[in-house]
This record gives structure tokens, C-alpha cells and sequence, in this order.
């Protein structure tokens, strides 16, 4: 019975880590979801620059180079946050998948490698916590460049729209922090 109470220990202890497996996959997923996006926006962005070349040089479409010159750094920089991220995941996916198999070895082999699965479980929910770190600076880098867009087609659109809608859509940004 003993024997019976044992095996279905060491399978507990060997499932454990498939949450935090699980959570990795998600993380691929939802990461890899992101990074794609950021690829897409810096084509478009790419293709918005090129016409640019060719078109006589004036102080509107100067400015709109160089705010799409700001939004390609954001992007860029938020594909590398991402890619990195990923790495990072794929890395403490290993280490969970590698801390399950160790449980099981540890259980029939010998007690005497017992801090090896507590090793690779804290490498990989160590990856875990950088990772989460990468993406809440990616998303602030994301936010930004939002921010930083609206802004601009803002302040292009005040010429553009119906007095009393811009000045209310004014009042509203200032209040959240937005164009001056």
C-alpha cells in the first residue's frame, strides 16, 4: 500500500510543474500574438515612409516623417523586448519540462538529487519573473507609442474637425494628459 501512496506522490509532485508548463504555453501564444502585430506595424510604417522620398519636402510632411521615424523606434524597440521575451519563455518552459522528468528520476533513482528538480523549478519561475518584466516594459513602449500617435493625428486634426467636437475632444485630452 505504501508503495501504491509513493507512486501516486512522486505523479503529483511530476504534474505540478504542467501548471506552470501550461502557463508558458499561454505566455508563447499571447507573445508570439504581440510580436507578430509589432512585425505588421513596421511594415506598415515602412510603407508609409517610402512614398515619402519622392514627395516634395514641406513642413507637414516633415513632420509626419518624423513622427513615423518615432513610431518605428517604439516598434523596433518593442520587437526586440518581445523577442527576447519569447527566448525567455521557451527557456523556462524547458526548465518546468526538465524539473517534471527530474521529480520522476529523483523518485526511482535516488533522494540524493533531490535540489535538482528544485533547481530547474527555480530557473524556470526565475524566467518567469523576467519575462514579466519584458513585457510590462513592451507594453509601456506600446502605450507610448499610442499616446504618441494619437497626439500627433490630434494636433493634425484640429484644423481638420468641427469646432465645437474638437475644442470638447481638447478638454478631454487635457484632462487625461494628452495633446497640449
Amino acid at each position: 500500500m505504501t508503495n501504491f501512496a509513493n507512486a501516486i506522490s512522486v505523479l503529483s509532485a511530476m504534474i505540478t510543474p504542467a501548471v506552470l508548463i501550461s502557463a508558458c504555453g499561454s505566455l508563447i501564444l499571447a507573445t508570439s500574438d504581440r510580436l507578430n502585430r509589432a512585425v505588421a506595424r513596421t511594415r506598415e510604417i515602412s510603407g508609409q515612409l517610402a512614398p515619402m522620398a519622392s514627395v516634395e519636402r514641406t513642413a507637414e510632411i516633415e513632420e509626419e516623417r518624423r513622427m513615423l521615424f518615432v513610431q518605428l523606434d517604439y516598434v523596433t524597440t518593442r520587437s526586440r523586448l518581445l523577442q527576447r521575451a519569447l527566448s525567455r519563455l521557451y527557456g523556462a518552459l524547458a526548465f518546468f519540462v526538465g524539473t517534471s522528468v527530474s521529480i520522476g528520476l529523483v523518485a526511482v533513482f535516488s533522494s540524493a538529487f533531490t535540489p535538482v528538480p528544485i533547481a530547474l523549478g527555480l530557473v524556470g519561475a526565475a524566467l518567469l519573473l523576467y519575462v514579466a518584466f519584458l513585457l510590462i516594459k513592451e507594453s509601456r513602449f506600446a502605450l507610448a507609442a499610442v499616446n504618441d500617435e494619437m497626439d500627433f493625428y490630434w494636433k493634425r486634426g484640429r484644423s481638420l474637425g468641427p469646432e465645437d467636437l474638437v475644442s470638447k475632444g481638447m478638454k478631454r485630452l487635457r484632462w487625461f494628459g494628452g495633446v497640449r
